[in-house]
């Protein structure tokens, strides 16, 4: 069979075309599910508990890419190389969208479409509303002007949190593992005032619908039934 490229076999000679031929693409459809979510929702839970129940719902929504020969599976977006956005963190502008989808070096296609639907349905919610803007709204002036002039970038504006803060025991444990230690470390909270000891239980309760999350989504990618093991 003729070589189409670097690769140890056939399988991953395809594979690899596939990663370096493909296009970055930007993908609004988390931002829609979260402004969606967000939207029917604040207000209702602790801030622990509406974001993992956030998470479940766009685990039980997102579109779910499995290529034909992927033997390890997974993607952020609905395809390869589509980026999602974090309109919690820092909501992009119309102009950015135009800016990332025309530039020369590194771009991100993103259809009209796509585009005309994030500023009608997400851009507004989210005014006001993003961490960037309130960590804005308590920074020194001071702070802001070496901002400005561009000193320093603030980190979560251009890539979202997480991907950085693994540690080896994602590696020893499963999401089952996570959960029973939560659960084993409830009840073992420190005597502190009432007020403090309910935070640290909403936020234990966030952990616990988090790590059954990736399980459903797993479960619907493999079209096994799954309930993420109980809260």
């Amino acid at each position: 069979m003729e070589s189409i490229g670097p690769g140890m076999n056939p399988r991953i000679q395809r594979l690899r075309q596939l990663s370096v031929e493909t296009e970055p693409s930007l993908s609004i459809e988390r931002a829609l599910h979260e402004t969606a979510f967000y939207r029917e929702n604040y207000g209702k839970h602790s801030i622990p508990v509406l974001r993992a129940l956030d998470f479940l719902d766009h685990c039980q929504k997102k579109t779910i890419y499995i290529g034909d020969d992927e033997l390890i599976v997974g993607e952020r977006g609905p395809r390869p190389k589509a980026v999602p956005t974090f309109p919690e963190l820092t909501c992009h502008s119309v102009e950015d969208f135009r800016v990332l989808n025309s530039r020369e070096q590194q771009r991100y296609t993103i259809s009209d479409e796509d585009i005309d639907s994030y500023a009608r349905e997400v851009i507004p919610y989210w005014q006001g509303r993003t961490v960037r803007e309130r960590i804005f709204g308590h920074v020194p002036p001071e702070w802001q002007a070496a901002y400005q002039a561009g000193l320093f970038t603030e980190f979560m504006e251009q890539r979202a949190p997480g991907h950085t803060a693994l540690d080896g025991q994602i590696y020893r444990k499963g999401m089952l593992d996570f959960k029973d230690r939560r659960r084993d470390r409830c009840p073992r909270l420190p005597e502190r005032s009432g007020s403090d000891r309910q935070v640290r239980r909403t936020q234990g309760d966030g952990h616990l619908l988090r790590c059954g999350d990736p399980i459903r989504r797993t479960a619907r990618r493999t079209g096994r039934g799954n309930d993420g093991g109980g809260i």
